[in-house]
């Protein structure tokens, strides 16, 4: 069977809950039309690039599927009936990567990174006293500006 990989965005206004009730409800569908779910993944609450339908932010949620082409259409059918679903896209993948998508990975690392009230402040920085100091009495003088041209006029 070919390889699916679908992104669901759902309604902000949903609690986690729901989403993951909405998450196992799109699982059975897959299931009982000959499919499986290999791996979902729950990116969270995103902001998105634009609003959609009065919404600036979504859910977002990665299905990761081993399943025949009807039960791909059939989960696309029932996604485009739902109404907490704002958007979703099913594409075709060559194999199931068993590893965190790119998404979970880059905020993992980002959760990683130490905190603003943790990191150095400017007091704590060394200070830069080994520099020339600038003086006006060693700055260049400007060159002076060229005279203006006498205008030939009636004498």
């Amino acid at each position: 069977m070919p390889f699916y990989e679908s992104v669901i965005i759902a309604r902000q206004d949903l609690s986690t809950t729901q989403v993951e009730a909405l998450t196992e409800q799109m699982t059975a569908v897959v299931n009982d039309n000959g499919g499986k779910v290999e791996k979902t993944e729950q990116w969270g609450l995103r902001s998105m690039a634009y609003k959609i339908k009065k919404n600036r932010k979504g859910h977002y949620v990665q299905l990761t599927m081993d399943a025949p082409a009807p039960a791909l259409s059939e989960l696309e059918r029932q996604l485009g009936l739902n109404e907490d679903v704002l958007r979703s896209l099913s594409v075709r993948i060559e194999a199931i990567d068993p590893e965190p998508s790119a998404i979970l990975t880059a905020k993992a690392s980002r959760d990683e990174r130490p905190r603003r009230d943790e990191r150095p402040g400017r007091d704590d920085r060394p200070r830069r006293d080994d520099r020339p100091r600038r003086d006006d009495a060693a700055a260049p003088a400007a060159p002076a500006a060229p005279a203006a041209p006498e205008s030939k006029g009636e004498e």
